[in-house]
Parts: C-alpha cells; sequence; structure tokens
C-alpha cells in the first residue's frame, strides 16, 4: 500500500473517529435582573464606562502614573509570562495529534567475537558499520482523548488570560488606592498643622491673659495639652504618607523612595465624578476575569473527563521505520543497503486494577468542583458590587453631614474666643471647640478619601480597567 493512501485512510479513520466525554456547554447562572442597592450615589443603570476608569476623577498625575505602572509593573509581568506559557502548553497538545518524525545517524567501529557461534574469519572480525535512518510515528486520535486535551490546553489559556486581566485590575486599583491616601494624608497633615498654628496662638493668648491676671495656669496647662496631642499627630501621618508613596513607587516597578520629591507636592484629593453608570448586574459574567477564569476552569475539567475516559479505549498507531546499513561507505548509498517496514499497530491496556475508572470519578468530581466554584465566585462578584454600591452612597451622605459639622464648629470656635476675650466663659469651652473642629475637619476629608476609595472599589467589583490597558500588556 502507497504511503498516501495509509495517510488518507489514517486521516479518514481521525475525522470520523468520536470524542468520549461530555461536550463542553457554558453553565446558565441566573442574576438579578436590577441591582438590590438604590443607586443613591449618582450611580446609574446605563451604560458602563468602565475602560478608563480612572479618567473620570480628573486627575492627570494618577493617568500617568496609571500608564507606568500597567508598563513596568513587574507583577504583572509575571501574569504575561505565565499566559505565554498557557499558550505554549496548547501548541504541544496540539503537537499531539500529528505525526512524530525522527532520524539517526551513526558510525561505529566493532569487532566480532572469534569464538562466537558466527564466528567471522579473522580478516573480517574488525569492520565499520554505517546506519541511517528515519523512523515515524501517528497515534491515531480516534476517540478523541488528545483533542480533549488540547480543549483542556486551550480552556486554560483563558485562565490564564483572566488571570491577566484579573492582576491588572487589582493593579489599577491599587495604584489609585494608594494615590488617593497619600493625597488624603497630605490634606490631614495641612490640617492637623493649620490647627497647630491657631492653637499656638491661643497658646500665647492664654500666657499673656495669665501674665496680665486675666487667666489662671489652668487655662495654660489645658492649651499646651491640646497643643502637644494635636502635634502628636503629625509623625503617624508622616508615616501614613512616606509607605503610601513607597508602595506606590513598588507598584510601577521602582525602588520605595523613588516617588517620594514628586508626591511631596501637595495636591487635592481626586474628586468624583457627579453621575457613575454601573450598567446591570448581568454585565459582571462578561466583566469579571474571576468570573471568566472559573468558566474557563470549568471548561478545562470537562474536556479532562473526556482525557480519562479515552484511555478505556484501544490506541491505534501508524509506525513507520527506514534506513541504510552498510559496513562500508563505499556501497552505504546502494540500493541493497536500504531497509523499511511499516504498518498499523494497537495498543489496548486490559488490566489496570481499576485505576483508569478511578481517574474518570476523579475527573468528574473535579468538574463538579468547578461548577459549584463557578457559581460561588458569581455570588461573590454580586455581593462586591452590592456592598461598593452602598458604600459610595453612604459616604456621600455621611460627608455632607460632616461638611454642616464643620461649619458649626468654625461658628462655635470663633463665638467661644470671642466670649473668652470678653470674659464671659472660661477657656475650656474655647478649647473644646477647637478640639471639636479638628475632630471633624479630619473626619470630612477621611470622608472625602472615602467616597475616592468607595468608587475606586466599585469600578473593581464591576470589573472595569483591563478592557483598554490589555493592548498594552500585549507581548508577541
Amino acid at each position: 500500500m502507497k504511503a498516501a493512501t495509509v495517510i488518507a485512510l489514517a486521516g479518514s479513520a481521525l475525522l470520523a473517529g468520536c470524542a468520549v466525554g461530555p461536550n463542553y456547554k457554558a453553565p446558565k447562572t441566573s442574576v438579578p435582573a436590577h441591582w438590590a442597592s438604590s443607586l443613591a450615589g449618582g450611580e446609574t443603570n446605563g451604560p458602563a464606562e468602565l475602560a478608563a476608569w480612572w479618567r473620570e476623577f480628573g486627575d492627570s498625575n494618577l493617568d500617568l502614573l496609571i500608564t507606568s505602572a500597567v508598563q513596568s509593573n513587574h507583577t504583572l509581568r509575571i501574569a504575561e509570562a505565565h499566559v505565554r506559557e498557557a499558550r505554549a502548553e496548547r501548541d504541544v497538545a496540539f503537537g499531539r495529534l500529528w505525526p512524530s518524525v525522527g532520524s539517526t545517524v551513526a558510525y561505529s567501529r566493532n569487532r566480532w567475537p572469534q569464538n562466537s557461534f558466527f564466528a567471522l574469519p579473522p580478516e573480517r572480525a574488525d569492520y565499520n558499520l554505517y546506519n541511517a535512518a528515519f523512523d515515524a510515528a501517528w497515534e491515531l486520535d480516534v476517540f478523541g482523548g488528545a483533542r480533549r486535551a488540547l480543549q483542556a490546553a486551550g480552556a486554560e489559556v483563558g485562565v490564564a488570560e483572566a488571570g491577566q486581566r484579573g492582576v491588572l485590575i487589582s493593579l489599577l486599583a491599587e495604584v489609585a488606592r494608594n494615590y488617593i491616601e497619600s493625597r488624603g494624608y497630605q490634606q490631614r497633615l495641612a490640617i492637623a498643622r493649620e490647627n497647630i498654628g491657631v492653637q499656638k496662638d491661643a497658646l500665647d493668648l492664654t500666657r499673656s491673659r495669665y501674665r496680665s491676671g486675666l487667666a489662671n495656669d489652668l487655662d495654660v496647662q489645658q492649651a499646651e495639652a491640646l497643643l502637644s496631642a494635636t502635634e502628636s499627630q503629625v509623625p503617624s501621618l508622616e508615616t501614613g504618607f512616606a509607605e503610601a508613596v513607597h508602595h506606590l513607587s513598588v507598584l510601577l516597578g521602582q525602588p520605595p523612595g523613588t516617588m517620594m520629591d514628586e508626591m511631596s507636592v501637595q495636591k487635592p484629593i481626586p474628586l468624583t465624578p457627579p453621575a457613575v453608570p454601573v450598567g446591570l448586574p448581568s454585565e459582571l459574567l462578561e466583566r469579571r476575569p474571576d468570573i471568566q477564569s472559573a468558566e474557563r476552569e470549568l471548561a478545562a475539567a470537562t474536556a479532562r473527563i473526556g482525557v480519562a475516559k479515552a484511555d478505556l479505549f484501544p490506541k491505534f498507531s501508524l509506525i513507520g521505520f527506514a534506513g541504510l546499513e552498510s559496513i562500508s561507505a563505499d556501497n552505504w548509498f546502494d540500493w541493497s543497503s536500504h531497509y523499511w517496514t511499516a504498518g498499523p499497530t494497537m495498543r489496548w491496556e486490559l488490566f489496570e486494577a481499576g485505576r483508569i475508572r478511578a481517574r474518570i470519578r476523579v475527573q468528574n468530581a473535579r468538574q463538579e468542583q468547578a461548577l459549584e466554584a463557578y457559581e460561588q465566585t458569581v455570588l461573590v462578584a454580586l455581593e462586591d458590587s452590592e456592598n461598593a454600591l452602598v458604600a459610595y452612597a453612604r459616604e456621600q451622605t455621611r460627608r455632607e453631614s460632616l461638611l454642616r459639622s464643620v461649619q458649626a464648629d468654625q461658628q462655635a470656635v470663633e463665638l467661644s474666643k470671642q466670649l473668652y476675650k470678653s470674659g464671659l466663659v472660661d477657656f475650656l469651652h474655647v478649647l473644646d471647640s477647637e478640639r471639636s473642629l479638628y475632630v471633624a475637619q479630619e473626619a470630612l476629608v477621611l470622608s472625602e478619601q472615602g467616597i475616592s476609595l468607595d468608587l475606586v472599589q466599585l469600578y473593581k467589583a464591576l470589573g472595569g480597567g483591563w478592557q483598554a490597558e490589555m493592548n498594552v500588556t500585549q507581548h508577541p
């Protein structure tokens, strides 16, 4: 039979062969049609614009940091390398569908034993041996084990790609979070230093009144205590600022102190936009990388059932071997030096003591785990989004209350100072009003920072960010 005919028949058998194991179908997951939250913080059900969500803050410095992090972050580069690894593994699985061809060329100097039953004459006992050969083997994927393995490898590529997207989303959120926190620390430091200046003036006034006999020593001690308490906040705030900037530098793939000079220039906390379109809950299934990864894990687990089941059936192969062999280089290429062999083979594991069926049960159990993990991942994604929606809306309400509190405390401080100078109230009223103002101002800054951080968390929970930046992270 000619080689072309053999290959054609083998290809027909391969194409006609069935693929054992279940065919994968994406799970149908029911999600709510609308958010459970009331969307009271400016959120809307309009189409979500999440591809470059950080630009909604209107901060050019944050935009530059995001771009630099995407290009330089080491964790993201690891995720990119993992994608390339998965793609290479898929190519390995694809290669198993095709014949393998090898060749060998050998030369050896030999001596035939004189005491052998087939002893050669002494003049021929020493001889050269020249050999060149080609071998080919093709295991026909009649029952689809190799095809199922290729499907599993392809699904693992999806897992790796979704993992890369997840790393990218976390990176974007971490850069924004540390940037916002660093600006928050700056604002809190500015408030602390402003209050220190005010409290120093109050202490000087109290000491002057004490020397004039218009105040007692208790007022002086209380003013000094308040000033010292406020000054004690500065070191911890400076530490928090430094830690946020250090982590920001590392996220950008740089040594911790690199960003300190640039970030030391005081800037306001990035403002949130007036409206935030968040789309519908069902869109999470397409946007969240963790859901995408869990779905691909389920696809891979389903394909591996077929890989395990294929071992129940015989394996058919076509093998061939051809070459040249001679004891003389002069006639090595003569037709009389040719040899070859070709034909089909079948191998069937008839007794495995239940190991094959046990491996099938293992893969079935893993598929069940993957399905449950997928369902759980969807629920967690919904929970993350609902919590972020609630936090973002409620923090805005809290900020309005704190703003009114700061305004009232500022008036109370001015009024208490005037009454104290007139001798109508003691100095304790001044101290209490100043302390209350400082607490309210810091709480207001923390609330403004919290609103921005809650929005970052909302964008992360919705799965935004990887769509626009994936082209930056793709490498050949």
